[in-house]
């Protein structure tokens, strides 16, 4: 898809981060702790590709439970954030529905849809809370 900002995704629309602890979670021997890794507020590698996410108020609209919804036997946790606060970061939040999961969205970086700088990378992990805690993980 090719990357926009949807304006019908408010700036206090809450959007879904899911999280895939063998590929997210790291030791972090500074800290002494499980924290979750800077992949999880990356894009993927795609052309077009952003970082994928889900749009909570289309899982509601949807008849669903959002937390039951974006956890899985893979996705065992989740974090969130504002659509707001992303554009605050200068990436874009848009609707990009899959055959298995009409509330996908992306979340797309500004100057190129599969980069996000560090700052923007660090800024999501800011401002993001647990949506479904990993207890024992932390998120920045």
């Amino acid at each position: 898809m090719e990357p926009y900002d949807e304006e019908r995704i408010g700036a206090d629309d809450t959007i879904i981060r899911r999280i895939n602890p063998e590929q997210h979670i790291v030791w972090d021997n500074n800290r002494a702790c499980n924290r979750v890794s800077s992949k999880v507020f990356s894009p993927s590698s795609g052309l077009n590709g952003g970082m994928s996410v889900d749009i909570e108020k289309l899982i509601v609209a949807g008849g669903e439970i959002p937390q039951e919804y974006v956890t899985d036997p893979v996705f065992i946790g989740s974090v969130s954030f504002s659509a707001g606060a992303a554009r605050n970061l200068s990436l874009r939040v848009g609707y990009d529905p899959l055959p298995d999961n009409p509330y996908h969205g992306e979340v797309w970086g500004s100057s190129s849809a599969n980069r996000f700088s560090r700052s923007q990378k660090k800024g999501l992990g800011q401002v993001s809370t647990w949506y479904v805690e990993i207890q024992g993980v932390e998120i920045m």
